[in-house]
Parts: structure tokens; C-alpha cells; sequence
């Protein structure tokens, strides 16, 4: 790393400010006891806003879901089924 590199900051790609909200938001729920998120219709809308600059998905096609399964842990699940290629 080069002394400029140090002072300048890096630009964050999109893959990783999704990654950091994402985790915001976990963390964040996890501080809650309520176990059934609010939050998921959103997130999905915003996945799907993401997921369509690069491919036609139809919403019923996507599945979120949000699950606990420990005090400490919380499983996030996206499946997305996307369309086939002619």
C-alpha cells in the first residue's frame, strides 16, 4: 500500500454498502425480542430494485425470509429464480 492509498479513501462497491446495511439491519433486530422482522417487505423491494438492473425478475419469483434459530443467531434467506436464457 502506497501512502496516498492510505489517505484516500477507497470506493465502496455496491456489493459492499449492501453487505453493511444488511448487517446494520440485523444487528439491529437481533437488539429487539420481536421475532417477526417488519422490515422484510422493504428489504425485498430493495433486492428486487438491485436484482433488475441486471435481469428481468418477476416479484413472485423472489422469496425472503428471516429466521432465528439461536438467541445469537438469525438466518436472512433470499431465493431468487431467475429466468431462463433463449
Amino acid at each position: 500500500m502506497s501512502l496516498l492509498e492510505f489517505f484516500r479513501p477507497q470506493k465502496k462497491t455496491t456489493a459492499s454498502l449492501a453487505k453493511e446495511r444488511l448487517q446494520i439491519i440485523v444487528a439491529e433486530r437481533r437488539s429487539h425480542d420481536d421475532p417477526a422482522p417488519d422490515y422484510l417487505p422493504q428489504l425485498k423491494d430493495d433486492i428486487l430494485k438491485v436484482i433488475a438492473k441486471y435481469v428481468d425478475v418477476d416479484p413472485n419469483m423472489v422469496d425472503l425470509s428471516f429466521e432465528h434459530k439461536d438467541d445469537d443467531i438469525s438466518v436472512l434467506e433470499l431465493n431468487v429464480k431467475l429466468p431462463e436464457d433463449h
